[in-house]
């Protein structure tokens, strides 16, 4: 029986190369994963629906600790992110988590007396169960501080 030393680790990719990261590091046979959402863009002449990935910048990859230097043949990757010293591994729970999420239709959710400071749990969607900090609340978008994750997300309503 064959045992899987594959980790997920998070990678940083140059701004709007994520998907195409991605997409490279399956043809070199790494399994990868960026999530995104679908959203439809107009513009002058046609409407197109286009993927836009939900982290910025940020791909994860499955591999083997000493295949970590092998990502680096990619266009469009800079370094891994950095943990506590270390490259950040992410539990293959979390990932499924992430994808589960993804794939389920979720609800929009009202926004009414949110004030900057004030801690959310985040009911549906992609981020569900996740606990945050209101950083910013404007007419159309609130920004939220994940503390687990670690970063930012903005949410538009």
């Amino acid at each position: 029986m064959k045992i899987d030393n594959k980790i997920w680790f998070v990678l940083y990719t140059k701004p709007q190369q994520e998907l195409k990261a991605a997409e490279r590091l399956e043809k070199i046979g790494f399994e990868s994963y960026c999530p995104y959402k679908e959203e439809t863009r107009q513009w002058s002449d046609r409407k197109k629906t286009i993927k836009v990935p939900l982290l910025k910048s940020y791909v994860f990859v499955r591999l083997e600790n000493q295949e970590r230097s092998k990502v680096f043949d990619i266009p469009g990757v800079v370094r891994y992110l950095f943990w506590l010293g270390k490259p950040a591994e992410v539990p293959d729970r979390e990932i499924n988590d992430l994808k589960e999420s993804l794939s389920m239709p979720y609800l929009d959710i009202s926004v009414e007396n949110l004030m900057t400071g004030q801690r959310l749990l985040i009911p549906s969607g992609p981020f569900k169960e996740q606990e945050g900090r209101i950083i910013k609340v404007n007419k159309k978008q609130i920004t939220v501080a994940l503390i687990q994750l670690g970063f930012y997300v903005t949410f538009e309503y």
